[in-house]
C-alpha cells in the first residue's frame, strides 16, 4: 500500500508570553495621564471651534494643564532644587505665559506634546521590563532530581545546585545548565543559540537551562546555579545593554540644559534691565519679558524635531515597519554597519532537501520515497523536510510499519518487509548543512543533504543594505561554521561570526562599537535579544520574532520583509536633513523676533503670529515624509 506524501503539519513549541501592550501600557499612571490630558485637549478644542462660550472650553484647557503638566513640573523643580534646569520646566513656564497672553490653545498643545511623549517612553520601558520577567518562565518551574539511590522526585528548578543530577524525559525543557553524564538524544537548542536544527548530546556534552530535549532521556549533571543559568545571563545582558544604550537623546535633548538655562537667564534680564537703566515701568517690562518667553520658547524648536521623525515613522508603520520613537528612527541614518543573524532572519529557521545521492542503482525518488515513509512518523525538523520534499514531488510513498526513534541519531522501520533506517551523519562528514544516510536492511541506499531554507529576497536585500550604508554585511550566527559560511557565501557577507552564544553575541557587537562603528543588528530570537540591546539599532522580525525580541529591539518588520531595512536607513537620512532645515528655519525666525523685542517693540499678536507661523511652517515641511516617494526613493 503506498500513499502520496503530504508535508507535515508543524506544531511549534509554544513560548512563553508577556502580558499584551495593552494591559501594559494602561498600568503606569504616566499614561493614564496623558490620556486624560489628551482627552480633555480635544473637548477643549471641540468647544472652542463649535463656539462655545469662553469659560467652558478655557475651563478644559486649564483642565489639561494640571492633568498633563503637573509631573513635568514637578520633576523640572525636583531637578532645580538639584542645581539643573532641563526643558521640562521651560515647557510649562512658556505654556503658562502663553495661557496668561490669551494663547492657552499652544500652551495646552504643548503639554500633551510632552505628556505623550512621556507616556510612550514608559510603555516602551516598561514593555520590556515585562518580557525580560517572562523570558524567565521559559526555563522549567520543576525539574526531576536524581537521588544517589537513584530514587527520583520533583523539586523547583531555582533549587538546582552545582552536583545535583536530574532526569529529563523525551519533550520535556532541560531544568538547567549541565553536562550529560548518561544517554543520548537531541535538542532543539534554536531559543537560545538559534541553531536551525536539533544538536545531538550525548556523554559529556553540555546542555542548556530552556532547550528542549528530543526522542532520548538524559540524565545531567548541573554545573551552575539558576541565578547563573544561560537564561538568567540572558536577562542580565538585556537589562545592561538597554541601560547602557538609555543615553541616546534627540539633538534637542542634549542641548536642552544650554538652552533652557540662557532663555530664562535672557527672560529675566529682559525685565530687569528695562527697569534699571531705560525707566520702563514694570508692566511694560512684563509685557517685553513674556512676549520674549513665548518667542523663544521651545515650541517651534521641538516642532522643528518631532515632526520630520513623526512622518518617517507613519511612513514607515504604512511599509509595515514599527519603528518605536523619534530617537530611534533619528538615529537609523547614522548606521555604519549591519550585522545580521542567519537563523529566521535570513533563514525561515526550518531545513530544505537540496540534494540526493542515491547508491545501489537506485535512484533520487526511490531514495527519497523510503526515506519518507519512516520519517512521516516523526516530529523532528530534519524528518519533516523530507516528507515535505518527498510532498513536493508527488511521489508514492509506502506503508511503514514497526516504527522507532532512535535517540541521537535518527529513525528505522519496516518499509515493504525490509528495515529501512535514516541516520544523520556526523558534522564531520559534510561541509555543506546535514547530511543524513538512507539505508535498507545493512545496504546503504543514498544520501540526503538539507540545508536551513533562505528567505528568497535574503540576497537582494543585503546586497541593497551594503549599497545604502556603504559597508560590508556581517553574519553573526550560533550555527556551526559550515552552515555559517554556506548562508555568508550566498547572501554576500563581508565578515562571519559563527557558533555564538547571546553573550558572544553582545562582546562582537561591543567591539564594532567601540572601534567607531554604529551597528544596526537584525534578528529574531531570544539569542538575539542582548545584541539587539546592545546595538546602536536594534530591528526584530515580526512574524517570528520571539517576544523579548521584540519587545527589545528598537524597530519591529513585521512583515518580515528584509528588504525595508534600507528602506529605512534612506528615510531616516532624508529626514535629519529635513530637521536640519527646520532648525535653520525655526532658528531664524526665533533670532529675528527676539532681536526685534529687543531693540524695539514687538507687538504681541505680530509675536504670536510670527512664533505660530515658523511652528505651522516647520511642521508642514515635515509631513512632506508623509509622502510615498519618501519611502521609495
Amino acid at each position: 500500500m503506498t500513499r502520496t506524501a503530504t508535508p507535515p503539519i508543524v506544531r511549534e513549541r509554544p513560548l512563553p508570553r508577556p502580558p499584551s501592550i495593552f494591559s501594559t501600557a494602561l498600568k503606569p499612571p504616566e499614561v493614564r495621564w496623558a490620556l486624560a490630558a489628551l482627552a480633555l485637549f480635544l473637548l477643549g478644542w471641540s468647544f472652542q471651534l463649535a463656539g462655545a462660550p469662553a469659560p467652558l472650553w478655557w475651563t478644559l484647557y486649564l483642565a489639561c494643564y494640571a492633568t498633563g503638566g503637573w509631573e513635568p513640573a514637578l520633576a523640572g523643580l525636583r531637578a532645580l532644587r538639584e542645581k539643573t534646569l532641563d526643558v521640562d520646566l521651560l515647557m510649562i513656564v512658556a505654556a503658562l505665559a502663553a495661557a496668561s497672553i490669551g494663547q492657552i490653545f499652544d500652551g495646552a498643545l504643548l503639554i500633551v506634546i510632552f505628556a505623550t511623549s512621556g507616556a510612550l517612553e514608559v510603555i516602551v520601558t516598561r514593555r520590556t521590563a515585562d518580557s525580560v520577567d517572562s523570558l524567565l518562565n521559559l526555563a522549567p518551574e520543576q525539574a526531576t532530581l536524581v537521588e544517589e539511590d537513584g530514587a527520583t522526585r520533583t523539586v523547583s528548578s531555582r533549587e538546582l545546585e552545582p552536583g545535583h543530577r536530574v532526569l529529563v524525559r523525551p519533550g520535556e525543557r532541560v531544568g538547567g545548565d549541565g553536562i550529560v553524564i548518561d544517554g543520548t538524544s537531541e535538542v532543539d537548542q534554536q531559543a537560545i543559540t538559534g541553531e536551525s536544527v536539533p544538536v545531538v548530546r550525548e556523554v559529556g556534552d553540555e546542555v542548556l537551562s530552556g532547550t528542549v530535549n528530543g526522542t532520548g532521556t538524559l540524565t545531567v549533571r548541573i554545573t551552575r546555579p539558576a541565578s547563573e543559568s544561560v537564561i538568567a545571563r540572558i536577562v542580565a545582558l538585556v537589562e545592561e545593554a538597554s541601560e547602557t544604550k538609555a543615553g541616546t537623546q534627540l539633538f534637542i535633548e542634549k542641548v536642552e540644559q544650554t538652552y533652557s538655562f540662557g532663555v530664562v537667564i535672557a527672560t529675566l534680564l529682559v525685565l530687569t534691565v528695562p527697569m534699571l537703566f531705560f525707566a520702563h515701568t514694570f508692566e511694560e517690562a512684563l509685557l517685553r519679558a513674556i512676549v520674549f518667553m513665548i518667542v523663544a520658547s521651545p515650541c517651534a524648536v521641538v516642532l522643528s524635531t518631532m515632526p520630520p521623525l513623526l512622518a518617517s515613522i507613519a511612513n514607515a508603520g504604512r511599509h509595515g515597519v514599527l519603528v518605536k520613537s523619534a530617537t530611534v528612527m533619528e538615529s537609523l541614518g547614522r548606521t555604519t554597519l549591519v550585522a545580521y543573524d542567519k537563523t529566521g532572519t535570513l533563514t525561515e529557521g526550518a531545513p530544505e532537501v537540496i540534494a540526493v545521492a542515491p547508491a545501489g542503482g537506485r535512484d533520487e525518488d526511490e531514495v527519497l520515497a523510503l526515506a519518507a515513509a519512516v520519517e512521516h512518523y516523526s516530529e523532528h525538523p530534519l524528518g519533516r523536510a523530507i516528507v515535505s520534499q518527498a510532498g513536493e514531488r508527488g511521489l508514492p510513498v509506502p506503508e511503514a510499519s514497526e516504527f522507532r526513534a532512535l535517540p541521537g541519531r535518527g529513525v528505522t522501520g519496516r518499509v515493504q518487509g525490509r528495515v529501512v533506517t535514516v541516520e544523520r551523519a556526523d558534522a564531520a562528514s559534510t561541509t555543506t548543512g546535514t547530511l543524513v544516510h538512507v539505508r535498507v536492511d545493512q545496504d546503504t541506499a543514498g544520501e540526503i543533504t538539507l540545508v536551513d531554507r533562505l528567505r528568497p529576497d535574503a540576497p537582494g536585500a543585503v546586497e541593497s543594505a551594503v549599497e545604502t550604508i556603504g559597508a560590508p554585511a556581517v553574519l553573526l550566527t550560533g550555527d556551526n561554521a559550515s552552515a555559517a559560511a554556506e548562508v555568508a557565501g550566498r547572501t554576500g557577507m563581508g565578515t562571519v561570526y559563527h557558533s555564538l552564544l547571546p553573550q558572544d553575541k553582545v562582546a562582537v557587537v561591543t567591539d564594532l562599537e567601540t572601534r567607531g562603528e554604529r551597528v544596526m543588528v537584525v534578528g529574531d530570537g531570544i539569542n538575539d535579544a542582548p545584541a539587539l540591546a546592545a546595538a546602536s539599532t536594534g530591528v526584530a522580525m515580526g512574524r517570528r520574532g520571539s517576544d523579548l525580541a521584540l519587545d527589545t529591539a528598537d524597530v519591529i518588520i513585521v512583515r518580515d520583509e528584509l528588504g525595508a531595512v534600507p528602506h529605512l536607513v534612506r528615510l531616516s537620512r532624508r529626514a535629519r536633513r529635513y530637521v536640519i532645515a527646520n532648525l535653520a528655519i525655526a532658528g531664524t525666525v526665533i533670532a529675528a523676533l527676539v532681536v526685534w523685542d529687543l531693540v524695539g517693540t514687538l507687538p504681541l499678536a505680530l509675536a504670536v503670529a510670527g512664533h505660530e507661523g515658523s511652528t505651522v511652517l516647520v511642521a508642514l515641511n515635515g509631513a512632506r515624509l508623509l509622502r510615498r516617494s519618501a519611502w521609495e526613493r
